[in-house]
């Protein structure tokens, strides 16, 4: 299940929600207050690790061989 952030337009809490996808939404009620909490756009957590394309120069642009 993914992890999205919310943060609340009433009183500016900001918290973090598992969200099934089937039943994903931009909006959530505020567990501090009862307002509305709107979905924040953040920055994943990926991160590539061990043998794979970093490490064999693939991300480097114009590599040869």
């Amino acid at each position: 299940m993914p992890i999205y952030e919310y943060e609340c337009s009433d009183c500016g809490e900001c918290f973090e929600v598992f969200v099934n996808i089937t039943k994903e939404s931009k909006e959530f009620e505020c567990r501090k207050c009862g307002g509305t909490a709107k979905k924040k756009i953040s920055s994943s957590s990926f991160l590539l690790k061990g043998n794979g394309w970093a490490k064999d120069g693939y991300s480097k642009c114009g590599s040869k061989g």
